[in-house]
């Protein structure tokens, strides 16, 4: 059975509710349910060749990183974990896919115009790599309302995607 995000809360229960939202939607769960073949991070389309690689959290450094050898600590001062990451193999571009749940206001709002600062961070963590950092959100419905349309226009303006409820893998070049 899948997992249905809890649609209320806050408080106490924002942190419980933006990681069900998060494993809601995973990037890996997408992928497979499109027909992609995921083996230890390296994506493949259905006839098996190697499009990509899926990088949640911890894997961005486990597995990019570590494949180039690169130590975290000498480019940047802390781990930043985004929530799903994936490479493109084909055009170099790495997106950054953040995700945020809301169901009532709340700071998670002003958290939406932070994606200047943390792009500049996974820039300067592969930088090196001739790869192009895109840094995206993927938004509950809570955050579909006109009231956010300033920050829309700012991400619009910076070149900062958002998407709502969903991975869009066409997006991604998939």
């Amino acid at each position: 059975m899948g997992k249905i995000a809890n649609k209320s809360g806050g408080g106490a229960q924002t942190n419980i509710n933006g990681l069900l939202f998060e494993q809601t939607t995973s990037l890996d769960d997408a992928l497979r349910e499109a027909g992609f073949i995921i083996s230890e991070n390296h994506v493949y389309d259905p006839k098996a060749n190697l499009v990509g690689l899926s990088l949640p959290k911890y894997d961005l450094y486990k597995t990019l990183l570590k494949i180039h050898g690169i130590d975290y600590r000498d480019k940047i001062s802390k781990r930043y974990l985004p929530d799903d990451s994936f490479l493109n193999i084909s055009t170099n571009v790495l997106y950054i896919i953040e995700k945020k749940f809301q169901s009532q206001s709340g700071s998670v709002d002003e958290k939406l115009a932070t994606f200047p600062f943390k792009r500049y961070v996974y820039e300067r963590l592969v930088d090196g790599l001739n790869l192009q950092i895109k840094y995206l959100y993927v938004l509950s419905d809570w955050f579909n309302k006109p009231r956010y349309s300033d920050y829309y226009d700012y991400m619009k303006e910076n070149e900062c995607d958002y998407f709502f409820n969903e991975i869009p893998l066409d997006f991604l070049g998939l």
